[in-house]
């Protein structure tokens, strides 16, 4: 689109009052469904609307196949302020979680032709989950009972990601869920 920033913005807003165009949050917009090749990632879409941030807790624990549970609501950790925000693709729900490297545990995922996200280990998002929920959990068991994660899953936990994120972390919470998490990897 060429022009003035005046008349980009009228065609913008005449777009939307057509239904072409969705505005997704302040200054993101995209193409309505019917216009659209590949639906959007709302993977994707979280790491457009707020950041900087990574996929984890709920939304990284089930795309890693770790918790039975549909999540609804795409959860990412940031470095900003905590906030849940609502658009026309679904629910954002982004939590700030303190770290020493924030991207410690996190991998970049390419997805089918829709761009890229980043992604928390399985553990990492476990991790974050522990932080933001208050969990008070010493070992493995609660992780099986609460979040019915597969025994299977976390006896394949390395112990030396679980060394690193022990020093990533300065929670007294996490510390102690992590220490009692690499005693019941020894078993």
């Amino acid at each position: 689109m060429g022009g003035s920033p005046g008349r980009q913005f009228s065609l913008l807003k005449r777009a939307m009052a057509s239904g072409e165009v969705v505005r997704i949050h302040r200054g993101l917009y995209c193409l309505a469904a019917k216009y659209m090749r590949h639906k959007v990632d709302p993977l994707v879409l979280a790491q457009r609307i707020y950041g900087p941030g990574y996929i984890s807790l709920e939304t990284a624990l089930s795309w890693h196949g770790w918790i039975p549970e549909a999540v609804y609501a795409t959860t990412s950790v940031s470095l900003d302020r905590s906030r849940e925000i609502d658009t026309p693709l679904g629910h954002f729900s982004f939590t700030r979680v303190p770290q020493t490297t924030f991207y410690a545990e996190v991998f970049r995922v390419e997805t089918n032709g829709s761009g890229s996200f980043l992604l928390a280990s399985p553990l990492k998002a476990l991790v974050d989950y522990v932080y933001v929920h208050h969990c008070d959990w010493t070992s493995a068991r609660p992780v099986v009972e609460s979040l019915r994660v597969d025994e299977g899953l976390l006896s394949g936990v390395d112990a030396t990601a679980v060394d690193r994120l022990l020093a990533n972390y300065a929670s007294r919470r996490v510390r102690r869920f992590l220490q009692g998490l690499r005693r019941d990897l020894r078993r």
